[in-house]
This record gives structure tokens, sequence and C-alpha cells, in this order.
């Protein structure tokens, strides 16, 4: 059983479940940075994505043009939302999060986040569920984020960059992607590394599997998972 030297953790479907907080959230972002009528994301399907591509494809819809100082705009907003939207109450921390924070800590496997969300919105919603405290903000922070770009293998990348610029090179081959989608498992081989999916968001085992995931569980708390992570254990 391979042992990974950096675990990266996807967050919406992952770590938590936000009730449709980041969708509301950047609705609300898009009609005060575009106009009260310029906010349905209802046609996009947002799981996997990235908030930069998600603004795009919104800009498209509106028949906007995208430039990158009018994404920012609408980015910068998002916060404030999210802040108010994380407070319904169908929040939750997914099953085995904890526990496997608690774990790789423990452990000392270096780890961190590769998520769709820009930095702020990622802190927000872990914040939600006390789960911020697991993980290093701002400059300190070994993870990649929508704040990096719009392509998902960029942000495996990125937080790969970060984490050999703080523990030493770590190759592609010796990092776990940890997530709830087909975008992540395949963000995770165009970046060459392996890939863990959790059947915790919208997609099943099989079609997780079926999108060529290395490994997959129900859920973080599946008696397989800390196996996996940690290389003791094969996957089922």
């Amino acid at each position: 059983m391979k042992r990974y030297r950096l675990v990266l953790l996807d967050v919406d479907g992952t770590l938590v479940h936000c009730a449709g907080a980041g969708r509301r959230s950047l609705e609300r972002a898009l009609r005060e940075a575009f106009g009260h009528s310029h906010g349905d994301l209802s046609a996009l399907h947002l799981d996997g994505s990235t908030d930069r591509l998600i603004v795009r494809q919104a800009m498209a819809l509106l028949g906007k043009a995208f430039t990158d100082e009018a994404c920012d705009r609408a980015l910068s907003r998002y916060p404030k939302f999210l802040a108010e939207e994380l407070a319904d109450p169908a929040f939750k921390v997914l099953p085995g999060v904890v526990m496997t924070l608690t774990a790789l800590r423990a452990r000392k496997i270096a780890y961190g986040l590769c998520t769709g969300n820009v930095m702020e919105g990622a802190r927000l919603k872990l914040r939600r569920g006390a789960l911020d405290g697991y993980f290093e903000w701002g400059k300190e922070a070994v993870g990649g984020f929508a704040d990096d770009g719009e392509d998902r293998t960029r942000l495996v990348l990125a937080a790969l960059e970060r984490a050999s610029a703080r523990h030493g090179t770590i190759a592609p081959e010796e990092v776990l992607v940890v997530g709830d989608t087909p975008l992540d498992v395949a963000a995770a081989h165009g970046a060459g590394c392996a890939a863990l999916g959790v059947a915790t968001g919208r997609y099943s085992v099989l079609e997780l599997r079926s999108g060529g995931a290395d490994h997959v569980v129900e859920s973080l708390s599946a008696p397989s998972a800390l196996g996996i992570l940690f290389g003791e254990a094969p996957s089922p």
C-alpha cells in the first residue's frame, strides 16, 4: 500500500456540507456587482467547479464579457454574504472529518486544502464547522484555492508548490488528493497525483470509481479511510 507524503483535501462535499450557502452567496455577490437581476446560478452545475470559473460562466449567461477585474469585483463581495448564509442550520461537518484531521495532525503528515473556494470562502466554511484551526491561512497556507486560478489542476499544482517549499521537494506521485467529485479526481490525475474519492457529495462510490479514482470510500468515517491516507490498508 502506497504511503503519501502530502494529503490535499477538498472542502465542499468532502469536509463540510454547506446546504447551498455558497451558491446563494455567489448569487447575492453577482447581483450586487452587476445588477439586481443578474444573480441566478440555477443553470450552472457547481459541484467540483471553482469560484472564478463559476463567475466566468455566470457572466457568459448574462451576456457580459469576462474580465479579471469584473470577476474580482464579484468575488470581493462574496465573503460578506457567505458569512451570513452559513448560519443555515442545515450546515454540517461530514462523517469522519474531525477524526481524519486529528489523525493527520497526530501523525505529522503534511496536509492542506485543495478547493475551488477562494481562500477566505474556505476559511469561513471551515470556521462555521470549528475546523479552521486544523489549517494555516494567509501566506502560511499550504494549499490551492480559486485565488490561484480557474482550473482545478492548477490548484493542485499550486498546493504542491507550496508544500514543497515548506517541507522539501514532494513529487506528484507522493500526493493524495481527497475530493467528492470526478473533477477532483481529474485534477489530481492532471497534476500526476493520486485521488481518493469520498462519496459524501453528489456522486456515488460507483460514479467516483468510474471517474478513475484510485481509491473510493463511502465517507471519511469508513474503516478503510485512514488506512488509505496512511498507506496501511488497501482500498476496498
